[in-house]
């Protein structure tokens, strides 16, 4: 009989297993993906583009004229023109020498002359070469998540793909002892919109065979288990993993996720989350984002910086997690330490208290990060 997994006795901080879990991980190889595909994933380096469009064109229909032979027109001094100018339409070349479009209305053609009714100035109407794209500009920067409006660019570039990095996540669901799957749906929907290539598991049991048996790394650059990290009789995920590689911390001066654990199966890093949504979570935003930031070599995440609207109190030698919501330009604590699903639903930001501190004064300008698209 497995013995019964227990804590001990000093918690590992916050920075310490975070540092053992990024441990010699590095960015993954970049793989070609369709740009549908590649849609939120994080962009990895790519040729410089042509400029865009290659040279000038209209942008609206009307006569394409030189600015400089316009001066002083107007419907009150029409200008005669020595040739009638050439009509294009948007989107069509401009003419040699010409550098402004101007519209059907500003040109009378009625009499023996050509004449223009009004003034232009250089450009109008006008998209210079590389107006959209300028000569030699990344399609999107390196570490950024590729967004709608990037694919917009790669199409308007004639690109059919994009280079990415896509850690591949291999996700084990330890089974509950009342069969729900709530965590472990919640941790595999936030991993796929994190542009991981996951593949989400279930262990056939609660026992340490079992769920050593489905501790699989092969394929995998991170392998995160839900579930059965606890103290109770019936948790088993810390002796399973010690059987299979390296239990290199279990027990994190971290609330919520304080039973989360950190391993090493080969080369192969593990994060043990607990089964609760928010212990899961504290652990995840904390611990696996950073990791899944490192292996997809993307840049910092979006925080905004804004005063607390009320004081935060949290306990010295426990890092707590701080459930924000924006009210009136600054930051609303909901939840510190325990975060219901309600608040976990209402938040628009996040941060840590670090444990060595007892938190924040109202008033104290505090940087979060930022929860919602």
């Amino acid at each position: 009989m497995t013995p019964p997994q227990r804590l001990p006795a000093s918690l590992t901080p916050l920075d310490v297993a975070l540092a053992a879990l990024l441990h010699r991980l590095a960015p993954v190889a970049p793989v070609e993906l369709a740009l549908v595909d590649a849609l939120g994933r994080t962009a990895a380096e790519m040729p410089p583009l042509q400029p865009l469009p290659s040279r000038d064109v209209a942008t609206a229909d009307g006569w394409a004229l030189r600015a400089r032979d316009l001066v002083g027109a107007s419907s009150y001094s029409p200008l005669p023109l020595s040739a009638s100018p050439v009509w294009v339409e948007a989107g069509e070349p401009m003419p040699e020498h010409c550098d402004c479009v101007v519209d059907s209305d500003s040109v009378d053609r009625t009499g023996p002359m050509v004449q223009v009714l009004t003034e232009a100035t250089p450009g109008q109407g006008v998209r210079r070469t590389g107006g959209d794209i300028a000569d030699g500009a990344p399609v999107i920067a390196a570490g950024r998540r590729v967004r709608r409006r990037d694919l917009l660019i790669a199409r308007a570039a004639g690109l059919h793909r994009l280079n990415v990095r896509r850690p591949r996540l291999r996700i084990v669901n330890i089974p509950a002892r009342a069969g729900e799957t709530l965590t472990a749906q919640l941790i595999c929907e936030a991993a796929r919109a994190e542009g991981a290539e996951i593949v989400c598991s279930a262990a056939t049991g609660r026992e340490a065979a079992p769920i050593a048996g489905a501790l699989d790394t092969v394929a995998c650059d991170l392998l995160v288990t839900i579930g059965g990290t606890g103290v109770g009789r019936s948790d088993a995920v810390i002796s399973a993993l010690a059987k299979r590689g390296e239990v290199v911390a279990h027990g994190l001066a971290l609330q919520p996720g304080r039973t989360s654990a950190i391993g090493r199966i080969g080369d192969a890093p593990v994060l043990a989350l607990p089964g609760a949504p928010d212990q899961a979570l504290g652990a995840w935003w904390t611990l696996a984002l950073a990791a899944l930031d490192r292996l997809s070599g993307r840049e910092g995440r979006r925080r905004q910086t804004l005063p607390l609207a009320r004081k935060i109190a949290s306990n010295i030698g426990i890092a707590e997690m701080v459930l924000l919501e924006r009210a009136d330009e600054s930051w609303m604590p909901l939840a510190v330490g325990d975060l219901s699903l309600a608040a976990i639903a209402r938040a628009d930001g996040r941060l840590v208290v670090p444990g060595g501190s007892e938190g924040f004064a109202a008033g104290t300008p505090v940087d979060a990060y930022i929860m919602r698209d």
